[in-house]
């Protein structure tokens, strides 16, 4: 319910200051189970994409947003719920079946469900090694994944925290969704591990052609842990390949 009462008013306010447009959006099925897999550059992709999509969109977000106990901290999480944010545990094992669990109730109910394949923000803007969640989900399921690409985001979000700068201006462009069925029959006969890796490649190569970015073949997870070692800072525990 607060997602349907929020959505027109946070989006009334992000247009008149930062005015985000959209392309594309015809890819995204009016009804049914749709997955929504895009690059992530910054905070503000959360809002600005699901802000655009006339569809409610669910999106897995990290559970270090919802384990603070100061009443900010619990407010934050309380406004991320209320507009179907889900929080993941990201360590791998029975966190991420729980998390699999919780995409797939949202399919099942007909949803559109938001994933960020790179399991985290790009900490240099390029676009990095997808984590194989994307594709459990849509072999699970059979929902269409429809790739989307934020651009000028990272730009935009650079050296800030939280609200991105009013230029560049953000755009999200939607691209027709990914041929899961070519992949699988390439994929004849494979092991899950190789039909997964290909299938996930598969949606970030459809990224890659929207966004533009470089790419590297490197979890953006890794980059981030050996950014913040250099920076003399605990460089927090390794995210196994499934996570979402």
């Amino acid at each position: 319910m607060l997602y349907e009462i929020a959505k027109p008013v946070v989006m009334a306010v992000v247009r008149v200051v930062w005015n985000p447009t959209i392309s594309g959006s015809a890819h995204i099925p009016d009804r049914g189970p749709v997955i929504l897999a895009s690059n992530h550059q910054a905070y503000s992709d959360t809002v600005f994409l699901p802000g655009q999509v006339r569809r409610s969109v669910n999106f897995l977000g990290k559970s270090d947003i919802f384990e603070g106990r100061s009443p900010v901290h619990r407010l934050v999480a309380a406004v991320m719920r209320g507009i179907r944010v889900m929080p993941v545990d990201r360590s791998g094992g029975n966190a991420s079946r729980s998390a699999i669990e919780a995409g797939l109730a949202v399919l099942e109910r007909g949803e559109v469900l938001g994933i960020y394949p790179e399991g985290t923000r790009s900490p240099d803007g390029r676009l990095h090694r997808g984590k194989t969640g994307v594709a459990r989900f849509a072999l699970a399921s059979g929902a269409p994944v429809v790739p989307v690409a934020m651009l000028g985001a990272h730009e935009a979000q650079r050296g800030r925290r939280w609200f991105p700068r009013r230029r560049p201006r953000i755009h999200a462009l939607v691209g027709p969704p990914v041929d899961v069925q070519s992949v699988l029959a390439e994929c004849a006969g494979a092991e899950e591990a190789r039909i997964l890796r290909a299938v996930t490649d598969a949606v970030m190569d459809s990224i890659h052609a929207l966004s533009g970015q470089e790419r590297v073949e490197e979890y953006a997870s890794v980059m981030k842990q050996r950014l913040r070692a250099a920076e003399g800072r605990s460089p927090g525990s390794a995210e196994p390949d499934s996570a979402v």
